[in-house]
C-alpha cells in the first residue's frame, strides 16, 4: 500500500506506532514549522550614533532616520559618543537624547532611559504599535483621497 510504520510516542509503554505515509508526514511537519517561523517576529535593534557637538542639519537627518526605523517597527538604540574632555559635560548628550525623545514621543516610548556607560551615553526607544498603525491608516486614507 506504500505506507510506513512510524513510531509516534517512544516513551509510552508499550511504544505507540502509526501506519502512515512518512514522506507526507515529514512534509506537513516542515510546513507547520515554516508557518510558525512566519508568525514569529524578530525584533531588530537599530543603532544611531550622535556626537555632543552635532550640527543642526546632521541632527535632523539622523532624527528622521530614527523616525523611519521606528515606523518600520524596529527598536532604536541612540548612542552619544564623547571624546576627550566632552565626557565632563554629560548634560550636552542628555539634551540631545531628550530632544530626540521629544520628537519621537508620538510614535515611540523610552524603553531605557539615558545612561552613561564609559564614554558613551545610550538610550533605547521602542515603537508604539498603536500609534504607528494610526499613522499608517492616516497616510493610506490621504493617498486614497489624492488618487480619487
Amino acid at each position: 500500500m506504500g505506507l510506513d510504520l512510524v513510531e509516534v510516542a517512544e516513551n509510552a509503554n508499550p511504544p505507540v506506532c502509526r501506519i502512515m505515509d512518512y514522506g507526507k508526514y515529514k512534509y506537513e511537519a516542515a510546513q507547520r514549522a515554516k508557518d510558525s517561523r512566519k508568525k514569529s517576529t524578530n525584533i531588530v535593534v537599530k543603532e544611531l550614533k550622535y556626537r555632543p557637538k552635532i550640527a543642526r542639519g546632521d541632527f535632523n537627518t539622523k532624527t528622521n532616520k530614527v523616525r523611519k526605523f521606528l515606523e518600520e517597527g524596529h527598536k532604536v538604540k541612540l548612542t552619544i559618543m564623547f571624546r576627550g574632555r566632552e565626557v565632563q559635560h554629560p548634560e550636552l548628550g542628555r539634551r540631545i537624547l531628550d530632544e530626540v525623545s521629544e520628537r519621537m514621543e508620538d510614535i515611540a516610548t523610552q524603553e531605557a532611559y539615558p545612561q552613561l556607560e564609559g564614554r558613551n551615553m545610550t538610550m533605547i526607544l521602542s515603537p508604539d504599535k498603536k500609534a504607528i498603525e494610526n499613522i499608517r491608516k492616516a497616510k493610506a486614507s490621504e493617498q486614497d483621497s489624492e488618487s480619487a
